[in-house]
């Protein structure tokens, strides 16, 4: 069974923080899981927040096999919920990083972001310790830089009926990606639409797998 080192949530006080899930032995790698936001909004993330509940969900039904491969999977929770104009997100996404370095230095991380989480992924890949982004329903912004991604990997899946955010902005995001990545590759996931609720098995099987993938470990998948 996985050690359960710590879950900073819910009972903690809103504000930054990490939840852990480690496995039972070394740890190969960590998925860092990135959970969506709103576009205006200095509220605290709090045990109320959609996004943040999401995210939860599917760390609870990804996490058994990535521990049982050796991979730690943690999910920031941000200090507000808006992204405000200027990526008030990746703040909190540099410093849950280097948490990573400081418990498990050396080790590969996968950024694994959904909506306004994939956004930030984006913007803090050129960390040392990342070696990918896994993108699920982006929010990217045309303006968006594409330079941190530099030899990284970044998958964006997007369902074609979200209405919430664009599949061909992210299509043009991972386009433009495409000239400084290591692979960068945009993945339809047909009548999906954004909040990973309707087939959610699917979503789930796509952030496992493709996490997996950007850790190098295939064998992982059977």
């Amino acid at each position: 069974m996985p050690l359960f080192r710590r879950d900073a949530f819910p009972d903690d006080p809103p504000g930054r923080a990490v939840a852990r899930l480690e496995p039972d032995g070394e740890c190969r790698g960590v998925v860092l899981m990135l959970h969506g936001g709103t576009q205006q909004s200095t509220e605290p993330v709090d045990a109320g927040s959609a996004s943040l509940w999401r995210t939860t969900v599917m760390r609870d039904r990804i996490a058994p096999r990535l521990l049982r491969h050796g991979y730690a999977v943690w999910l920031l929770r941000y200090a507000v919920r808006g992204w405000n104009g200027t990526g008030a997100p990746v703040a909190d996404a540099r410093w849950a990083l280097a948490q990573v370095r400081e418990a498990h230095p050396g080790v590969p991380v996968v950024l694994l972001g959904h909506s306004m989480g994939g956004r930030t992924a984006a913007y803090v890949a050129d960390d040392p310790s990342v070696v990918g982004v896994v993108a699920l329903a982006p929010w990217f912004d045309p303006a968006d830089p594409v330079a941190p991604l530099r030899d990284r990997t970044l998958v964006a899946g997007h369902g074609l009926r979200d209405r919430i955010t664009s599949a061909v902005r992210t299509k043009a995001f991972v386009e433009r990606a495409r000239a400084v990545a290591r692979r960068a590759e945009f993945r339809p996931l047909g009548a999906a639409g954004h909040y990973m609720l309707y087939r959610a098995g699917r979503w789930n099987r796509f952030a496992r797998d493709q996490s997996l993938l950007q850790l190098g470990d295939a064998d992982g998948l059977r």
